[in-house]
């Protein structure tokens, strides 16, 4: 079992920059895929990034593509997602997730550990 804890949210301007955190305490960082989500006002959760157990494929939506970063350290169990250039879509809760295995990452289902959010508004 894994508990994951987000930070790192805020109030940004479009354009701006805004790097959030995600620290993983309980099993093995490194045992987990992990993912980063978000979910606005009156929308379903949607993927934004994912990252492999040990680092080596990560994977973006469009919508971030080229903008947003992710990465991750095994020895201090923290998940990071770099976002640069930010837009008013932009806008919502980001989430940590993770995952046993590294096949099927953009999908919401297969994540089992999830954190409470982080809230994003970038404002225009």
């Amino acid at each position: 079992q894994v508990q994951l804890v987000e930070s790192g949210g805020g109030l940004v301007q479009a354009g701006g920059s805004l790097r959030l955190s995600c620290a993983a305490s309980g099993r093995t960082f490194s045992s987990y895929a992990m993912g980063w989500f978000r979910q606005a006002p009156g929308k379903e959760r949607e993927f934004v990034s994912a990252i492999s157990r040990i680092g080596g494929s990560t994977y973006y939506a469009d919508s971030v593509k080229g903008r947003f970063a992710i990465s991750r350290d095994n020895v201090k169990n923290t998940l990071y997602l770099q976002m640069n250039s930010l837009k008013p879509g932009d806008t919502a809760v980001y989430y940590c997730a993770a995952r046993d295995s590294d096949y099927g990452v953009r999908a919401l289902h297969g994540y089992g550990y999830w954190g409470q959010g982080t809230q994003v508004t970038v404002s225009s």
